[in-house]
Formats: C-alpha cells, structure tokens, sequence
C-alpha cells in the first residue's frame, strides 16, 4: 500500500497536470479572473505571477484557487528544502554555528512540507458534513508552515554573505507564497455554505 506522503505527491500531480492545462480563452479572461483570486492576497504581483496558468482553469472557483496556491506553496517549499540541503553539504560552509542553523532550517522546513502537503490533500477531499473542520486544520497547519519559515528566517537575521542573502531571499519568496496561499484558503473558509463539495 503507498504511503500517505506518495499518495499526496500522486493526487498533486494529477491535480497539477489537470489545472496547468490552459484553455483557448484570450489571456484577458484570465487576466481578470487572477486578479480577482489574488485581491484578497497580501503580496497581489506575486500572487498574479505564480498562479496566472490556473486561470482558465480556476475562473471565480475559491476552491480551486486554493488548491493550486497551496500546490504551488508546496513545489516552492520542496525546492527550497533541497537548496538547503545542498547548500549544508558545500564544502565552503566551515562555520560552525552556520552548519547547526542550517540544520534547524532544514528541521523547520521538513515540517513545513508535511503541513502544506496535509493541507493540499485535505483540499482534494472536501466533504460538505465536515467542511468546517477540515478547513480550520488547513488554515492551522498554513499557518504552522508560515511560522516555521519565520523561524528559519530569523536564524540568519544578523548573518552575511551571499549565500545567507541568497538564502534568506528564497526564504522570504516562499513566505510570502504561503501567507498568499493562507489569504486564499481563509476566502474559501469564509465562503462557507456557498461552495459546493
């Protein structure tokens, strides 16, 4: 039997691969309809940025606008994972303190993973009796996600270097594609009664 996490990763590819598909509709359509998924967002140009292939797909579905922003969020937190792993393996990275902030980053991003990846395979299976408690755990582990990128963030507060500015970009990317993706699951909460599942 395949474990929870593959079967995760199997339900947001088969998610991805249906909602990337971009329909014939001009790019105006689209244009609107990402625009007004991402009015209730904090950080509106990346929001539009990372989610305009939803789309056609998405139009004014809350639903499915929350759905790819957390897919996204989840693809966003995995890469950044494994640029800090490789980035603890360089040989260039000799200090000490470095190498163990690295390693709790690493800590707090794994859990972050497992809570975004929660919450999509929550997304996908909706229920109308249970509804509101199934979106209270995804709004909760969001915003695990997000505290545990904070966390990681401000280990490298007073560091330099490039690499830690590198770093602490990607950091700062992904957070922002969190709180983007905690705005539209909360729109989808808030909508309630009037979404069908």
């Amino acid at each position: 039997m395949a474990s929870p996490s593959r079967l995760v990763l199997v339900l947001v590819f088969i998610f991805i691969s249906f909602s990337v598909s971009k329909s014939d509709e001009s790019s105006g359509d689209g244009d609107e309809y990402v625009k007004s998924a991402c009015s209730v967002t904090r950080y509106q140009d990346i929001c539009i940025r990372s989610l305009e292939s939803y789309s056609n797909t998405a139009k004014y579905d809350s639903r499915k606008w929350a759905q790819a922003a957390v897919a996204v969020t989840l693809d966003e937190a995995k890469n950044v994972t494994h640029y800090l792993k490789k980035l603890k393996q360089k040989k260039s990275i000799r200090k000490k303190r470095l190498r163990i902030d690295l390693s709790e980053c690493i800590d707090c991003f794994e859990e972050t993973v497992e809570n975004i990846q929660d919450s999509l395979h929550e997304l996908l299976k909706l229920n109308g009796k249970t509804f509101d408690v199934q979106m209270g755990d995804i709004q909760t582990w969001m915003s695990s996600a997000l505290t545990y990128e904070d966390t990681c963030i401000d280990g490298f507060e007073n560091r330099k270097g490039k690499q830690v500015k590198i770093l602490h970009n990607k950091i700062l990317k992904l957070s922002y594609i969190t709180s983007n993706a905690l705005a539209l699951v909360s729109k989808l909460a808030s909508a309630g009664d009037e979404i069908n599942v």
